[in-house]
């Protein structure tokens, strides 16, 4: 089954929902900031997308620029931050499988539909 990690309040979500829903495939929704991921799940996606943490970042995110864009941190300590603060979450995230995109534009989900 294919899963979008979802925040219904981004434009480019929601395109991604729509192309996912124009599919007629079978899917799930993952509110990801009413249900944090955990850092378990987070390391899962990381491994789908082919990413190192730092690219999962929304580095404009003012909590980054605030508390994280000027240290030096570790995969972990990214990680960490991620399951903290899970606005932090590039969006959406499509998986299928094994395999993983993020959305951005939502045409890049059609790599693994």
């Amino acid at each position: 089954m294919i899963t979008i990690y979802h925040n219904p309040r981004c434009s480019k979500s929601r395109e991604g929902l729509e192309l996912l829903e124009k599919t007629g495939k079978e899917y799930s929704v993952v509110k990801y900031l009413d249900t944090p991921l955990t850092k378990i799940e987070i390391k899962d996606l990381l491994k789908k997308l082919g990413i190192k943490p730092l690219e999962l970042v929304r580095q404009k995110e003012d909590i980054w620029k605030e508390h994280f864009a000027a240290k030096k941190l570790t995969s972990v300590q990214i990680i960490n931050a991620l399951a903290k603060y899970p606005q932090l979450i590039e969006r959406p995230i499509i998986v299928n499988g094994d395999k993983a995109v993020i959305a951005r534009p939502a045409e890049k989900a059609k790599e693994i539909f």
